[in-house]
């Protein structure tokens, strides 16, 4: 807090706002399931494959049990009990016996119910029990090759469509100096309600996240971290309406990070709030278990309102989202909350801004790996004029203490960059942080000079937006456009079919193993 003279009775009010402004979304969450979370139990208990159509056995089967008994109550009490009544000998048969429409689903009760509770429990304790040994394993690998010596981690993305196409070019930048790789998926792979099957290779601007492009892509990264004598992370989505599912795949699959904002999926790609937030409860606490760091997205709503008006909805949504995350069992190294330098570089002190709103973060989160994203906003296609920005992005992180650097590339926002941006934007990163990277150290702004009195500033506008949102309500305040300009309203959205509010009978054995620990 000495760096910038925040007033430590201010923060901790801000913090106090965020918890009484998120405990009721919470609360909501507690009392409601999806389609996803249900699918995401399927998953842990090994439900696997897909149809001749391409529809996951898991869809299938959750689509017929709801069609039967209803969502309210969960899936497990009925899918086990139909195995422990011998409609199928294992849970890939009785999804493809729902599918042909040949077993009928039930509500156990009495000594039935009993039975298929404890059924059900074993199966999602065994899906457990492979995540906690991933995360054993990856300690284990860290503890052999090493982390970066270096901070911040350089965090590069790499998503070509093609999986195959993705693993070469990761080990090539893994090679150059990036810590992170993070393949983006597929254009629209956040509206599907499913998770496609198998290794894939005609993704759109991205590549579509599956059990097996993650499998093959942690291989590939192994091997380089054996190569290179330091741990390579992998990174990739998990939002969107299977949130729950691809955060339960990533666990099994030992992926190290994820993207995983609180309110991402309701503003940017209209995924109903109430779904939204019942996801991302359950996906954060399979985050947990595995160990994984999320990466937070206030970035995006700087790409659609100002960087300096709504710089305080920015630090609004991170302590709403370290709230969120930590309610849910995150520790503060698990939390990449997420800020950006969009920052229109013609305003005057466009730097000594992006240096205050940075410290802020820093100094308020100070255990926190935050994850610092490079200009897009204003890249014009000029590569020169983007290298020198990129250039005092990568400044900017080194003199304010970032854990997590994203890459940025001259063609940023222009066309897809070449192999060669990515390298020259590497050399960008490696020359600031091999000048610079330690430059936090000797940085101590003046006490009442320009950029502690702009942060302190942006602190106190978020403490007033904070208690308005506690008045208001937080689902009211998304639904007036408060963050990133976009109006969502609680009762609109994609996915809000598949929201159940649970009945007393309801039962979920993942919830309870991730919550008894």
């Amino acid at each position: 807090m000495k760096k910038l003279d925040l007033d430590p009775v201010t923060v901790r009010k801000a913090r106090s706002l965020a918890r009484k402004a998120g405990k009721p979304i919470v609360n909501l969450a507690q009392q409601h399931t999806t389609v996803s979370v249900e699918r995401a139990v399927l998953r842990l208990a090994g439900l696997t494959g897909a149809d001749t159509e391409g529809i996951p056995w898991v869809n299938r089967l959750a689509d017929t049990v709801r069609a039967d008994v209803g969502l309210e109550h969960g899936l497990a009490l009925p899918v086990w009990d139909a195995l422990l009544r011998g409609e199928a000998e294992d849970l890939g048969v009785l999804a493809q016996k729902a599918a042909s429409g040949s077993v009928t689903f039930r509500m156990p009760e009495g000594r039935d119910a009993v039975r298929a509770r404890s059924a059900a429990r074993k199966a999602a304790a065994a899906g457990m029990k492979r995540i906690d040994g991933r995360r054993r394993e990856r300690d284990r690998l860290i503890k052999r090759h090493g982390d970066p010596e270096q901070r911040p981690w350089i965090y590069l993305i790499v998503a070509t469509g093609d999986i195959y196409e993705d693993i070469p070019q990761a080990q090539a930048a893994a090679r150059e100096g990036a810590d992170i790789i993070a393949v983006i998926r597929s254009t629209g792979q956040s509206l599907l309600d499913y998770v496609p099957e198998g290794a894939t290779r005609e993704g759109f601007a991205g590549t579509y996240a599956t059990q097996e492009n993650f499998r093959l892509m942690r291989a590939a990264l192994d091997e380089s971290s054996r190569e290179l004598g330091r741990y390579v992370r992998l990174t990739n989505y998990a939002s969107g309406l299977c949130m729950p599912e691809i955060a339960t795949l990533a666990g099994l699959e030992r992926l190290d990070m994820m993207l995983n904002d609180s309110m991402y999926g309701i503003l940017f790609r209209d995924i109903n709030p109430i779904r939204t937030f019942v996801d991302q409860r359950f996906s954060r606490q399979i985050h947990a278990r595995a160990g994984i760091i999320i990466n937070t997205g206030e970035d995006n709503y700087l790409t659609t309102a100002d960087a300096v008006e709504a710089a305080h909805t920015v630090t609004v949504s991170q302590l709403l989202n370290e709230y969120f995350a930590k309610e849910a069992g995150l520790e503060d190294w698990q939390l990449g909350l997420g800020h950006a330098f969009e920052i229109n570089p013609e305003l005057p002190d466009s730097f000594r801004l992006e240096l205050a709103h940075a410290m802020l973060a820093r100094q308020l989160f100070p255990n926190a790996p935050l994850k610092w994203m490079p200009p897009t906003r204003h890249m014009t296609g000029d590569v020169f004029r983007g290298y020198l920005l990129d250039g005092f992005f990568n400044l900017a992180g080194a003199m304010t203490g970032q854990g997590i650097l994203l890459v940025g590339m001259m063609t940023e926002a222009v066309v897809t960059p070449w192999i060669s941006d990515r390298d020259l934007a590497l050399q960008n990163v490696r020359y600031v942080l091999g000048a610079a990277g330690n430059l936090h150290e000797d940085f101590n702004p003046a006490p009442n000079g320009f950029i502690a009195s702009r942060a302190r500033q942006v602190l106190g506008e978020s403490v007033e937006l904070l208690e308005r949102i506690v008045d208001d309500g937080l689902l009211n305040a998304i639904g007036d456009g408060t963050f990133g300009l976009m109006k969502r309203p609680q009762d609109a959205g994609r996915g809000l079919d598949g929201v159940a509010r649970k009945s007393s009978e309801y039962y979920n054995p993942a919830i309870e193993l991730l919550e008894s620990k």
